[in-house]
């Protein structure tokens, strides 16, 4: 049986939680861009000030713990780029691998677009390696379409590749009163 989250908007108060469960994660060289020390509990509050009216900044909780959070923003204010928004964070925190949590935060976040008439594109990052994540992204309709080789160099010298990957909004439906082509 899948377990139920409770999926709603992040507050200011949930930076310091954001902040530690990202910090856990980017112990693991590679899970995360950042290492643990780069991570700011102020850069999480105001991230979620900043995205209030413009962006969706979720959080999956079950039974009253924040298990999960999901950041997606616009990619940049141009006008001709106002229908592109990039999934900055997926994040599930540890202990809730393999609990479906990053589904339910996919779900809400890709219900949420749909009520943003003007979201055509969401694009993201992930690391090749992470196969838990790119089968997350593939099962919700995203499209691999790049690959960036030595993007990442880890402490060792070592690389991982970064794959870019899109989804597109579905187009509308036909209207009805669209002029036929004659037979």
């Amino acid at each position: 049986m899948h377990k139920k989250y409770h999926i709603r908007p992040a507050l200011e108060a949930d930076a310091a939680i954001l902040c530690a469960a990202e910090r856990r994660i980017a112990e693991t060289p590679g899970r995360l861009v950042s290492h643990p020390d780069e991570l700011k509990e102020t850069a999480y509050a105001e991230k979620i000030r900043a995205l209030a009216d413009i962006g969706c900044y979720l959080v999956a909780e079950k039974d009253g713990v924040i298990v999960g959070h999901a950041v997606l923003e616009p990619v940049a204010s141009r006008l001709s780029l106002a229908h592109v928004y990039t999934l900055g964070s997926m994040v599930v925190h540890s202990g809730a691998d393999g609990q479906r949590a990053g589904s339910a935060l996919m779900r809400a976040l890709l219900q949420w677009v749909q009520q943003q008439s003007h979201i055509e594109r969401i694009e993201l990052r992930v690391r090749e390696q992470n196969t838990a994540a790119r089968r997350l992204y593939e099962k919700f309709g995203f499209v691999l379409e790049g690959r960036f080789d030595k993007r990442i160099k880890l402490a060792d010298g070592s690389y991982l590749t970064d794959l870019m990957m899109a989804w597109f909004a579905p187009l509308p439906p036909a209207s009805s009163t669209t002029p036929q082509r004659p037979a």
